[in-house]
């Protein structure tokens, strides 16, 4: 069935109401890989509670992208697997370890890439607190590439983030876990293609691939780790393309550029010279 444009232009569905624990934003943090050096004291902040000097539990920025589950206008009953294109998040504070919030999410645009070439939908979701402030806001890009065909618009998608053409100011190596799948997948993101070999060899890969949402943790966690100090408050917004897959086990290394208060990133995989996140943005404070 082809794509209904109007219908789907105005899917909305609010005050989407969810809650998480602690558990759940350390669940996250080990699903990015921190924590795997139990005595490095920063990572160590946003992973254990347990202390014996109190000290409050840090939230990765990048959980908001988890923390109301799958929070989205409704079903969009179409005929292919939906992909992670883009996804592009503002915060508005800091994420507490544990609350209860609301959602409300919308589609905002429709794009048609031609029968042959997919479509691409972009929706937005607002987290709010129990009081009702923003915390966070949400853009997402899926790309349908078996949608396509359908007669909507196919000119207005934003551009991407311009890169630097300068060397990179910074560059690190972030080693992903051969089981990072399976413990990211806990996060709320089930589907066989991240677990199954089976399932993956259906869908065209070898072996399952890292979430496109993982990987996007992990580059939060690299400005974090360099130009934040391991201070979620320092972030403003943190936006990025998915232009292919990671498999677990691989080591992800993070291009970055400093241009003021924006941090200008992409990533690849050292293994197979890849290039799997491109045209990066991170804003602080």
């Amino acid at each position: 069935m082809a794509i209904n444009y109007e219908q789907l232009m105005a899917m909305k569905k609010l005050g989407q109401r969810c809650s998480y624990s602690d558990r759940d934003v350390i669940l996250y943090a080990l699903g990015i890989g921190m924590g795997a050096d139990p005595l490095d004291e920063k990572e160590l902040a946003f992973v254990n509670e347990a202390t014996a000097t109190t000290r409050p539990l840090k939230v990765v920025p990048t959980f908001a992208s988890v923390a109301a589950g799958f929070a989205e206008p409704g079903e969009f009953n179409l005929n292919s697997l939906a992909l992670d294109g883009e996804r592009d998040i503002t915060f508005h504070s800091t994420l507490p370890p544990a609350a209860h919030i609301t959602a409300d999410s919308s589609v905002i645009a429709v794009y048609d890439k031609g029968k042959h070439k997919g479509a691409v939908i972009r929706f937005q979701t607002v987290l709010k607190g129990s009081r009702g402030e923003p915390l966070a806001t949400l853009v997402t890009s899926y790309f349908a590439r078996g949608d396509g065909g359908f007669g909507g618009p196919s000119q207005g998608q934003p551009k991407p983030h311009q890169m630097p053409s300068r060397m990179p100011d910074r560059v690190v190596d972030i080693r992903t876990r051969p089981d990072q799948g399976l413990i990211y997948r806990l996060c709320g993101d089930r589907h066989a293609l991240h677990s199954d070999p089976e399932s993956a060899k259906q869908f065209g890969f070898p072996k399952p691939i890292l979430h496109g949402m993982c990987t996007y943790g992990i580059t939060c966690r690299g400005i974090l780790q360099t130009y934040a100090d391991y201070d979620p408050s320092a972030f403003r917004r943190h936006a990025a393309r998915f232009s292919s897959p990671v498999y677990p086990g691989e080591t992800v290394t993070l291009e970055m550029w400093r241009d003021g208060n924006v941090i200008s990133f992409e990533a690849s995989v050292k293994e197979r010279c890849v290039t799997v996140v491109k045209n990066g943005m991170t804003m602080l404070r």
